[in-house]
């Protein structure tokens, strides 16, 4: 994550927004750091990353114990947090 990304204030809205535990929220916000980190970049060091790929990374891994739903959930409440501060957006 970006050293601009208060984390703690992040977990602490997107708990608020998702009424999901703030350690829950920590772990998928862990998990997607690593599926982040291992995707490869393109031609442009862009890289493209599918939802639905990365949803079912996280829930595939055995210490989260959360639906799909909610793992969408939190990782969709995420984007809009760091959209909102103007960290991150969608490539068309």
């Amino acid at each position: 994550m970006s050293e601009q990304v208060n984390e703690q204030e992040m977990v602490n809205e997107l708990s608020a927004q998702t009424k999901v535990d703030p350690k829950l929220i920590r772990l998928v916000l862990k998990h997607e750091q690593t599926f982040i980190n291992n995707a490869k970049a393109n031609a442009k060091g862009e890289v493209d990353i599918d939802n639905d790929d990365l949803v079912d990374y996280v829930t595939g891994q055995r210490d989260v114990q959360l639906d799909e739903l909610t793992v969408e959930t939190i990782l969709d409440a995420e984007m809009d947090y760091l959209m909102d501060k103007g960290l991150a957006g969608y490539i068309d």
